[in-house]
C-alpha cells in the first residue's frame, strides 16, 4: 500500500498558523528571518530528517514543501541535507490557504486513486520511531475489517517525549497525549478525495475511528523558540538533561545522536 508523508518547512500558507500576520509578507520575513530559519535548519537537520533516513521500511514518500519565495541559499540548504535520502521529494508552492494546498499535494501524490493509501504528517522539528512506517503498515492490516467500513481510519501513537535541543544536548520528559500529528497515520479508502489534511489533528475522533496504541515509545515533540503553537502563553513542560542510557534510548530510537546535537547547536 502506498504510503505518502507531508512536511512544512517555513511554507507561508494563508491560514494554518496560530501566529498571526496583517499581510502575507509580513508572514513571509517573520518565517524566512535569519535567527528563526537558522533554528528550523538545526532541528530538521538533527531532529525531523534523521528517523526519516532510519526508517525499518523505506518504502514511502515524504512530500516537504517550501514557498517558491524561499531564498536560493535556503533552497541549496534543504536539498544538500535531503539529497541523501531518496524517500524525500520537495514541493515549491506560492502562497496559499493552507489545507487546500496540502490536500491537493497529498492528492495529487496517490499513483492510484481507486486504491487505498495511508498518510501522516510530519513537523519539521518533531521525529517519529525508527519503525513508524512499519507499524503503520502493521496497524493497516490488523485493522482491515474496520478500514473495509469506513472512508478513513486514524491509526493513533500517544506514548512519547517531549525535548528540547541546544548545545548542552537534549533535555526531556516523558508525555502521553493522544491525535498529536508526530506519530499519527490515516488509511484513505480508494476513490475518497479525503486526506488527513481535512482535520483539525486533535478533533479526528470527531469524523472516524480512532485505533490508539500506547507503547512503545514513537514521538519526540520539540520545543523551542520558533514552535508556532507556543508562540502564545501557555504552561511550560519540565524537561531534564537526558542521562547516557536516555541518550541511547534517543538514537536507536529515534535516531537521534546527542553529540549531533550538540555539535550542530553549537554552530560546528
Amino acid at each position: 500500500m502506498q504510503v505518502i508523508g507531508l512536511c512544512r518547512f517555513s511554507y507561508p500558507a494563508i491560514g494554518g498558523f496560530q501566529v498571526e500576520h496583517e499581510t502575507i509578507e509580513d508572514r513571509i520575513a517573520y518565517l524566512y528571518g535569519s535567527a528563526r530559519l537558522e533554528e528550523r535548519f538545526r532541528l530538521m537537520e538533527t531532529v525531523a530528517l534523521p528517523c526519516i533516513k532510519a526508517q525499518t521500511d523505506p518504502d514511502f514518500e515524504l512530500i516537504i514543501v517550501i514557498g517558491d519565495q524561499l531564498p536560493k541559499e535556503h533552497r541549496d540548504r534543504l536539498n544538500d541535507i535531503t539529497t541523501d535520502i531518496p524517500q524525500v521529494r520537495i514541493v515549491a508552492e506560492p502562497p496559499r490557504p493552507q489545507r487546500e494546498v496540502m490536500k491537493e499535494l497529498f492528492n495529487k501524490a496517490r499513483k492510484d486513486p481507486s486504491a487505498p493509501c495511508l498518510q501522516f504528517r510530519h513537523d519539521d522539528d518533531d521525529a517519529f520511531a525508527v519503525d513508524f512506517i512499519e507499524r503503520l503498515r502493521a496497524a493497516s492490516r490488523d485493522a482491515e475489517k474496520l478500514t473495509a467500513q469506513h472512508k478513513a481510519v486514524n491509526f493513533d501513537w500517544n506514548n512519547g517525549h517531549v525535548a528540547e535541543f541546544g548545545p548542552d544536548g537534549i533535555a526531556s520528559t516523558d508525555i502521553y497525549r493522544a491525535l498529536y500529528p508526530a506519530a499519527m497515520g490515516m488509511q484513505i479508502r480508494g476513490n475518497s478525495p479525503l486526506t488527513i489534511m481535512n482535520f483539525a489533528h486533535e478533533k479526528i475522533g470527531r469524523f472516524m475511528p480512532v485505533v490508539s496504541y500506547n507503547d512503545p515509545p514513537m514521538f519526540v515533540r520539540s520545543h523551542n523558540g520558533s514552535n508556532d503553537s507556543r508562540q502564545k502563553p501557555v504552561k511550560k513542560v519540565p524537561v531534564q538533561p537526558i542521562d547516557p542510557k536516555q541518550a541511547e534510548m534517543f538514537r536507536t530510537r529515534f535516531a537521534i545522536d546527542v553529540d549531533t546535537v550538540q555539535q550542530v547547536f553549537s554552530g560546528g
